[in-house]
């Protein structure tokens, strides 16, 4: 399998290694809403309120962080946002509450411009055709160490105190940013955006998207599939619990998910690195929609997993395919703010997901399973159809990898960002998951994190 990997630059591995560390101390937002509910003494609805502005946050941040990578260098913009976000996270425990409830949001969107900056930073580094095994390299890490993550979160809560989870999560943030300082060398960052090759910034970003039809389909399918996928952090508990089944139940879930992406991640990224982007990408859907259609006849151990592993392998054939297909389709000029769109695309569901899917569990909780499975099966069919429409690669034009105002100079240049911004991300991924088990504040909770990972 590692042959596959060989067009995967070393230091990505090296990186790989400090995003799973990173990601193992990255537990504070399993645990922000019981926190807020507990030592802090917030009611559900004031803490759910926080944890979800939290969210607006971080989607906020995975829409801009790239935009400003584009202008200002994605190195600067990654080490701005780490120190801002490690600081920030380090001194939360210490604020009083307003103040904690009002710098919570920024926090979280200095996580989604770390993100976005990293996703930049790969892409620029990283030639075309081993994206994908990049990406999942960093992905595979990140999952890892999350979940190692909130058990050892909730040994640190119960023998110390939840203050030092926060500090321990900040203090980690700073010195991956430390890290990051002196793996990617500042020579290799730019300060301002690439030339176009007109010799000025090119067409508006608004302009290169029209010209890439195939891509904004697939914008809009993740957007609607994100907000399916993200029912396993609120609305599924819940209906878990209605059927008899305690929280247990659902962790194991949960933790079966994790498995099946640490397990296949790796070995599906090298088997389909040669296979059309948008084909791989619209099979995933079609099996996210599959996963939602084992729940309408009921709720059950069998079904469950079936769902979970059913999710699990869509989850890693669309993810990270994805992700290197923007990369692949940016211009030289904008990858910044192409991966900005998906980032923020990507992680929709962080906001939208719980209100969402909550409102319609309440209303009518038989059409719940059956729309998310009709969703996921049509974003995953416009996708296919698109594959089989789209012109050959290249014909839209892609960046050129390093092409970024120089910051493709460097391997590590690529990859020190893919240190921070991935943790990061990832640790938001499954945060939600932790605060939808606390029962009332389950579907405000979920909006805390989005990486899942990119």
């Amino acid at each position: 399998m590692l042959r596959g990997f060989k067009d995967v630059p070393r230091v990505v591995w090296i990186l790989a290694a400090g995003v799973f560390v990173n990601a193992v101390v990255g537990f504070t937002f399993v645990f922000v809403f019981v926190y807020l509910v507990g030592p802090r003494g917030l009611g559900a609805a004031q803490a759910g309120l926080a944890v979800g502005v939290g969210g607006v946050g971080l989607v906020a941040g995975n829409f801009t962080g790239g935009w400003y990578g584009d202008r200002f260098g994605h190195r600067r913009v990654l080490l701005t946002a780490a120190a801002f976000g490690g600081l920030a996270l380090a001194c939360l425990p210490f604020l009083p509450t307003p103040l904690l409830c009002v710098l919570l949001p920024a926090v979280q969107y200095a996580s989604g411009v770390i993100r976005a900056a990293n996703s930049a930073l790969v892409a620029v580094t990283v030639p075309e055709g081993a994206r994908r095994q990049a990406y999942a390299v960093v992905r595979c890490a990140s999952n890892g160490g999350f979940t190692l993550g909130p058990p050892l979160g909730a040994l640190v809560a119960a023998g110390l105190s939840y203050d030092w989870l926060f500090v321990a999560d900040g203090v980690g943030t700073l010195v991956l940013a430390v890290w990051t300082a002196r793996i990617v060398p500042a020579r290799g960052a730019a300060h301002t955006p690439a030339a176009a090759p007109d010799g000025g910034l090119g067409r508006g970003v608004t302009a290169e998207l029209r010209a890439r039809p195939a891509l904004l389909v697939l914008l809009a399918a993740i957007l609607v599939v994100d907000v399916v996928y993200r029912q396993q952090y609120s609305t599924l508990p819940i209906f878990l619990a209605d059927h008899g089944f305690d929280i247990r139940v659902f962790g194991l879930v949960i933790a079966l998910n994790g498995g099946v992406v640490l397990l296949l991640e790796l070995p599906a990224a090298v088997a389909l690195r040669e296979r059309p982007p948008l084909a791989v990408v619209g099979t995933g859907l079609l099996l996210v929609g599959a996963a939602h259609a084992a729940l309408i006849a009921g709720a059950g151990i069998a079904s469950a997993a079936v769902m979970m592993v059913l999710l699990s392998l869509g989850e890693i054939l669309y993810k990270t395919t994805a992700t290197a297909y923007v990369a692949d389709q940016a211009p030289a000029h904008a990858i910044g703010r192409f991966q900005s769109l998906y980032a923020g695309v990507s992680v929709s569901g962080v906001v939208l997901a719980a209100p969402l899917g909550g409102a319609l569990y309440a209303a009518a909780p038989g059409l719940l399973w059956p729309l998310c499975a009709a969703l996921a099966a049509g974003a995953g069919v416009a996708v296919l159809w698109t594959s089989r429409r789209a012109p050959r690669p290249g014909r839209w034009g892609t960046g050129t990898p390093g092409a970024v105002g120089g910051e493709g100079a460097g391997v590590a240049s690529a990859t020190g960002g893919a240190g921070a911004g991935v943790a990061s991300a990832t640790r938001g991924e499954g945060a939600e998951a932790a605060s939808a088990t606390r029962g009332a504040g389950a579907g405000a909770a979920s909006a805390t994190r989005g990486a899942t990972v990119t």
